[in-house]
Order: C-alpha cells, then sequence, then structure tokens
C-alpha cells in the first residue's frame, strides 16, 4: 500500500502561495533598492553641487550664477525630499511583504511536519501489519507441519 499525504493539495495550495509571496517580496526588494539608488544618486548630485559652488565662490561668482545654483538646489532637495518619502514607503511594502512571506513559510512548514508525523504512523502501521502477517505465515506453516 502506497503512502499518500491526507492534505497534499492543501500542501501545494500553501507552497504556491508561499512562491507567490517569495515572487512578489522579490519584487518589493528590487523596487526598494531602485529608489534608494535614486535617492542616493540625487544626495550624491547635491553635495557635487554644494562643493562646485564653494570653490566658486572663492575663486567668484556672479549673482545671476550663484542664483541659478541656488535654484538648482533647491529643486534636488524637492526631488531628495520626493525620495525619501518614496524609500520610506517602499520599505514598509518590503517589510510587510516579508511578513507575508514568513507566515507563508509557517504554514507551509506545519503542513510539512504534519506530512512527516503522518508518514512515520504510516510507517508503523505498515509494520506492525507486515509482522502480524508473518506471524499468520509461521503459524499457518507449524499447522502444516503436523503439529
Amino acid at each position: 500500500m502506497a503512502y499518500q499525504f491526507r492534505f497534499q493539495k492543501l500542501l501545494e495550495l500553501k507552497e504556491n502561495e508561499k512562491d507567490q509571496s517569495l515572487s512578489e517580496y522579490q519584487q518589493s526588494v528590487s523596487e526598494f533598492e531602485n529608489v534608494a539608488e535614486k535617492l542616493y544618486e540625487n544626495m550624491s548630485k547635491k553635495e557635487l553641487l554644494e562643493q562646485n559652488k564653494e570653490k566658486k565662490l572663492k575663486s567668484g561668482m556672479s549673482v545671476q550664477e550663484m542664483r541659478h545654483y541656488q535654484q538648482f538646489v533647491s529643486n534636488l532637495e524637492n526631488t531628495i525630499y520626493h525620495y525619501q518619502k518614496l524609500v520610506i514607503m517602499k520599505r514598509n511594502q518590503m517589510n510587510q511583504k516579508q511578513e507575508i512571506l514568513t507566515e507563508k513559510n509557517i504554514e507551509v512548514k506545519k503542513f510539512e511536519k504534519m506530512r512527516e508525523k503522518q508518514f512515520k504512523m504510516f510507517a508503523l502501521e505498515d509494520k506492525a501489519a507486515e509482522m502480524k502477517e508473518m506471524d499468520d505465515i509461521s503459524i499457518k506453516q507449524f499447522m502444516i507441519q503436523g503439529h
């Protein structure tokens, strides 16, 4: 008699849900990394712009050029603020996806543990049935031999 896990279809469903959650989590990690990278790039641009402005101030800079730098820095600060909010939002989404993935992993592990216990019980029952059958055969052979 072959072993068949009672909840095999449910286990497969839970594994599919876990795989879907893993895919969503990986996508959220990728989105977070992309947004964080853009934030870093904009912060680096601002830093370089500030350094260039300092150099130009020492060597002399026109008022028009100073306004231009200030306008550019202001735009960069708005962009940085936007990306900071996006990074926070994407991090929260990523953390939520991670929690869901963890829950799905736990559910799958529970079913795998159930399958393992059920298989052990099946093996014990199969072994007991085999031993009973061997006993029956031994008794029949004993009876046939004329005792």
